[in-house]
């Protein structure tokens, strides 16, 4: 049976990729059409569908996410074989960069999440304040305000704008004192991957939770998100002031 195996592989192989010249062939006069190169090689559009990312992102908000930020990779194209591996073109992702990927756990779903750590880094939260390589990121108290649903009412909420040394610069919503989230162990971010947080720091899962999503690699990026291009608020109305370019 092992021998048969070998014998078989290389001829699937083979019939694979004769399957994939044939149908580039055939998708010639498609892939050079304006709308379908805007739309798969250049930016690609994303609802917002929950309130991990608020204040920055909410439920309602349409993004448009720069495909080729990062290079093009097995998840930057619908219905990508899986025996695709790398990317072309490849960059990291910068300290502070709002991305969307997919995570080793689900690489049926695209999720969106603010990078902070980078291969190398140290990454951990305690009390509720993110810490970079062991030293603290620079936060500063906001004004409390109302965070609605992104916080699960009307109560008012401590708010924190957060610089990374990058100078990225942000809003984060803390709904809960000592929440389940933080206050964590230490995160060392392994080569080829990067690790990711929402900025609703009290409603987000993300690599703090090895289990459901942990260390993102590198080759799981679809795109950097750029800017909201539509929005509507809870009573499904057109949310004009939140429309343009994203911290």
């Amino acid at each position: 049976m092992t021998t048969l195996s070998e014998t078989i592989r290389p001829s699937r192989a083979q019939s694979r990729e004769w399957k994939a010249i044939i149908i580039l062939i055939l998708l010639i006069p498609v892939l050079w059409s304006p709308p379908f190169l805007f739309r798969f090689f250049l930016y690609q559009p994303f609802n917002i569908p929950s309130n991990s990312m608020a204040p920055t992102l909410t439920v309602g908000d349409y993004v448009f996410a720069a495909k080729y930020a990062y290079g093009y990779g097995r998840y930057s194209f619908p219905f990508a074989p899986s025996w695709i591996s790398g990317r072309i073109f490849a960059a990291e992702p910068e300290y502070g960069d709002i991305v969307v990927f997919r995570t080793p756990k689900d690489t049926s779903v695209d999720y969106v999440k603010r990078v902070v750590g980078l291969p190398g880094d140290r990454i951990q939260m305690r009390q509720g304040q993110l810490l970079l390589n062991d030293r603290p990121v620079t936060r500063v108290a906001l004004e409390m305000g109302l965070a609605g649903t992104a916080c699960g009412g009307d109560l008012k909420v401590k708010r924190w704008r957060e610089t990374l040394p990058s100078g990225a610069s942000y809003v984060t919503y803390d709904c809960v004192d000592n929440g389940f989230l933080d206050n964590t162990n230490v995160y060392t971010v392994p080569p080829g991957h990067f690790f990711v947080l929402g900025d609703n720091r009290d409603n987000s899962t993300d690599s703090r939770m090895a289990s459901a999503m942990g260390f993102i690699p590198m080759d799981n990026l679809v795109g950097r998100v750029t800017r909201i291009f539509w929005s509507l608020d809870e009573d499904g109305e057109p949310h004009m002031e939140r429309l343009g370019k994203v911290e």
